[in-house]
């Protein structure tokens, strides 16, 4: 069920949006949506090269296996600022 947000953002910001939701023929809300969307699927997962560097890359994969080792064997703390 499609959920309704409120943001706060300035004129030069909004100006911005509308300018880019008129390119695509989207309504602002449309392009709000879209464009946080592609960015979270560009941010959120990597390339197949990407990937390929990080399965080559044997000293990064073994720190990650003994990270694993350690948070489930309970060798952990949280960083506080």
């Amino acid at each position: 069920m499609p959920k309704t947000i409120t943001i706060r953002i300035d004129d030069d910001t909004y100006e911005m949006i509308k300018t880019a939701a008129e390119g695509e023929r989207r309504s602002i809300s449309n392009f709000i949506e879209y464009a946080a969307v592609n960015y979270l699927a560009e941010e959120s997962f990597v390339t197949d090269n990407e990937m390929e560097e990080i399965l080559n890359d044997k000293k990064l994969l073994e720190r990650l296996e003994k990270s694993k080792k350690e948070i489930a064997e309970g060798k952990y703390r949280f960083a506080e600022e």
